[in-house]
């Protein structure tokens, strides 16, 4: 199963890279809404001068492998809704930077792979494209352009938009909606952990985060844990397919188990005691899942 998933994954990010969008083809996706239109010119940033338009979040966007941005404008009398399609190199980045500027006070709707809005703006995922829409007046009525908007262009730019499929191995007993997120790199502070999929669980008064690192093989999984464990300075080798505990100083006891080039752990981003979870059967469970 392994095999034919990760075989599955190349073909999907190879497709993706070849029929990246281009500015003037985004520009022809965008749907016809009447009463609104579409600005003739459009901007282009790439990794070199997007500072000049986003100014401190650009760090992020280059992180999470950022390539082109295309800026393009609706306008009907004084009302303008701004569009920024953000190209970066795969669906799991694109993914990874909507997941990291996720907010609770927004609702979320199926566009593209998951939207979050409200009446002033949308945000959403789709193919290696993350959008971010924004009026500059408050009403339901444009909150619904924004939404009919969103549905036509992701439509155009993946319309089977979904999560990355390593989330489909994550227990679903516990875990807390809309918490899906991945990492690039410098997971809980740590450099070397990069690739990381995390999602929050929750039970009484307990809470976690499980975490997924895929490597590109079992050789690069196990040069990750040889540095976590020179930072550790533990010395036992872990058994494969076994549970085992990281003793992080800054992040507190981390029970884990590796199987084949898959990481899998929990942690309290506090550090504190992981009560009904310190047993390992969340841990268990998505390794179970993943070999099924």
């Amino acid at each position: 199963m392994r095999k034919n998933y990760f075989s599955l994954f190349f073909c999907f990010c190879l497709i993706s890279l070849l029929s990246a969008q281009t500015p003037t083809e985004l520009k022809s996706y965008l749907p016809v809404v009447n009463g609104w239109n579409v600005s003739a010119d459009i901007e282009v940033f790439n990794r070199d001068n997007l500072f000049q338009r986003i100014n401190g979040a650009a760090p992020l966007f280059l992180e999470n492998n950022f390539q082109e941005m295309t800026s393009m404008v609706y306008t009907k009398g004084e009302d303008y809704i701004t569009i920024q399609a953000y190209r970066h190199s795969t669906p799991i980045d694109a993914f990874g930077m909507y997941s990291s500027e996720r907010s609770s006070d927004m609702t979320y709707y199926k566009i593209g792979g998951e939207a979050q809005a409200d009446n002033t703006g949308l945000y959403c995922f789709a193919g290696c494209i993350y959008l971010k829409m924004q009026v500059n007046n408050d009403s339901e009525e444009i909150g619904e352009v924004l939404r009919t908007i969103a549905k036509g262009l992701t439509s155009k730019v993946e319309p089977n938009a979904t999560y990355p499929g390593l989330f489909k191995y994550f227990p679903e007993e516990n875990k807390q909606e809309y918490s899906e997120s991945y990492i690039t790199s410098n997971y809980i502070g740590h450099e070397f952990l990069e690739g990381v999929y995390t999602c929050n669980y929750k039970k009484g008064d307990k809470s976690v985060q499980l975490f997924a690192i895929e490597a590109k093989g079992q050789e690069k999984l196990l040069q990750t844990g040889e540095k976590y464990f020179a930072f550790t300075k533990q010395t036992e080798i872990p058994e494969e397919g076994k549970l085992f505990i990281i003793k992080d100083k800054y992040n507190g006891d981390i029970p884990c188990i590796w199987k084949d080039r898959y990481a899998v752990g929990i942690f309290n981003e506090n550090g504190d005691d992981l009560g009904v979870f310190a047993d390992g059967a969340l841990i268990e469970q998505f390794v179970k899942n993943l070999a099924e």
